[in-house]
């Protein structure tokens, strides 16, 4: 067997040997997640990004064609 049938095996070995996430990836996952749908959710709800999309919405109903 050549070298590259070698390497070949070993990746399609390496690739086969996934069995998926562990509880405690899955626990961190579902923190950061959590953790980034607050974050979003507070820079939405903010004033600031409220007040600029109200301005938006205003500007478009009012443009003259």
């Amino acid at each position: 067997m050549g070298i590259r049938a070698k390497i070949e095996n070993g990746l399609v070995e390496l690739a086969g040997q996934d069995d998926g996430m562990s509880t405690a990836e899955y626990a961190i996952g579902t923190i950061a997640a959590a953790a980034f749908g607050a974050v979003l959710y507070t820079v939405v709800t903010g004033d600031s990004v409220v007040g600029a999309l109200t301005d938006l919405v205003q500007r478009a109903l009012t443009a003259s064609i």
